[in-house]
């Protein structure tokens, strides 16, 4: 078990695809998730349509904004009809924020700013996916 990891999350069964042409923030991405949740990290959309077939359909996709650049806000609805259900994070810099909006309003789900914080980046992450915080606590009445 890792230290900080929630343990009712660290089971859950869905899956987050990190699609990014950057590979740093693929990868720094994927660190800050996977003691919570499957992640796995792919540089191309092709590569996430391929794997994202059967069993492995993503819950949440965290796409890096470049893609909405060169793919235009129609990518959403795309990627929404090849993964029913799918939620989708635009991944930008803050000089990028107004495309993040646009794709936004195209249907995406959020956007998630840089600079990355371990907290933050869980936080949105569970707030797209309808994660609670920690656990109920449970007590025991009745014992002095």
């Amino acid at each position: 078990m890792q230290i900080g990891v929630e343990t009712s999350k660290a089971v859950d069964q869905r899956r987050v695809f990190v699609i990014d042409d950057d590979d740093i923030t693929r990868t720094a991405l994927q660190f800050m998730l996977q003691d919570e949740i499957e992640t796995h990290e792919m540089a191309s959309l092709q590569e996430a349509y391929e794997k994202g077939v059967g069993w492995l359909k993503p819950d949440l996709l965290l796409l890096g904004v470049s893609y909405l650049k060169d793919a235009g806000n129609g990518l959403v609805a795309e990627l929404k009809s090849r993964f029913p259900s799918v939620q989708v994070v635009i991944v930008c810099e803050k000089a990028d924020e107004a495309v993040a909006v646009a794709g936004i309003k195209a249907g995406a789900n959020g956007a998630l700013v840089k600079p990355f914080t371990l907290d933050s980046v869980r936080s949105k992450v569970d707030t797209i996916l309808g994660r609670g915080g920690a656990a109920p606590l449970v007590t025991l009445g009745g014992f002095y």
